[in-house]
């Protein structure tokens, strides 16, 4: 009996639920970033064993919107819960239960799908910590199961795809085996951009920046060429991101070139560019265009 299904990977954000996705799937397919709502929106990755395909959808973290862009990614994360076999509730084991757990929770009482408890980062936790965090969660909501895991080093993350697919139903292969995204390469290009802008910039830039790919063009056998255009939302931003001579935007171009060139398996030309859309993160016409928000 073959399975397959799909799982819904939610949390507050910054609780590694991107880095679980990536070792889950064996490569790098969201980006990763120490701050928080890196992942906008649904990104839907695919892991095919011999009996079962897990469809993932790893969705922005829950948090208080702020922004259009905001009311959108918690619009696509509590959206998906809906859609799904099961649930993956990702927390951090070494962050107290606070709001944000409580609001997810509420949440969760809402849906009739079984939700597994995933307690990450345990690596960096006592492990006489451990047991009691468990019971302190159990005492909150039923969980179908509770996986205490590592996605940073991969402790007992076979274990935890196990526990899930006791959850999936029969059913087809749904993506070639070989498919570990839906993602166009577009995208996952602008946001190995994105994610290469968050590591380099201060707390002022990173949430204000989008990325656009204008144009992928082969311009030989072996060479591709992208034109990309960061916005950001103020001058002052602009300036940042350029850096004094131009250093900090060639910095990003230099660390995102071999990512991209491996994804695409060809040299690369980045042509990178930085306007100012101002406020763009509270118009509807703008996150449409960057492909965030409701089409």
């Amino acid at each position: 009996m073959y399975k397959s299904g799909f799982i819904a990977v939610i949390g507050r954000p910054n609780v590694g639920k991107s880095t679980l996705i990536n070792k889950i799937i064996g490569q790098k397919i969201a980006i990763m970033s120490d701050k928080p709502q890196t992942t906008r929106s649904r990104i839907q990755c695919i892991l095919t064993q011999d009996d079962a395909q897990f469809i993932f959808l790893d969705t922005p973290g829950i948090h208080k919107p702020k922004f259009k862009l905001g009311e959108y990614m918690l619009k696509a994360a509590e959206g998906t819960l809906k859609e799904v076999d099961a649930i993956f509730f990702v927390i951090d084991a070494t962050e107290k239960f606070g709001g944000g757990e409580k609001y997810i929770l509420e949440r969760l009482s809402e849906t009739l799908q079984p939700v597994i408890l995933v307690i990450n980062k345990i690596d960096l936790l006592p492990r006489t910590e451990i047991l009691p965090l468990i019971a302190a969660y159990s005492e909150r909501y039923k969980f179908a199961a509770t996986v205490p895991i590592s996605a940073a080093d991969g402790t007992n993350v076979d274990e935890l795809l196990n526990e899930a697919k006791k959850f999936l139903p029969e059913g087809p292969k749904y993506y070639p085996a070989d498919m570990v995204t839906d993602q166009p390469e577009r995208l996952i290009i602008s946001e190995i951009i994105r994610e290469k802008i968050l590591h380099v910039t201060e707390d002022e830039v990173p949430h204000s920046v989008a990325v656009d790919i204008e144009e992928i063009t082969a311009r030989k056998k072996d060479l591709t060429y992208i034109r990309a255009t960061i916005y950001v939302e103020r001058n002052s931003q602009k300036g940042i991101l350029i850096g004094k001579g131009g250093e900090l935007l060639k910095g990003v171009g230099k660390n995102a070139r071999p990512e991209i060139e491996m994804l695409l398996g060809t040299k690369v030309f980045l042509d990178l560019w930085v306007k100012v859309k101002k406020d763009w993160r509270n118009s509807a016409g703008a996150l449409q265009s960057f492909g965030l928000g409701d089409n």
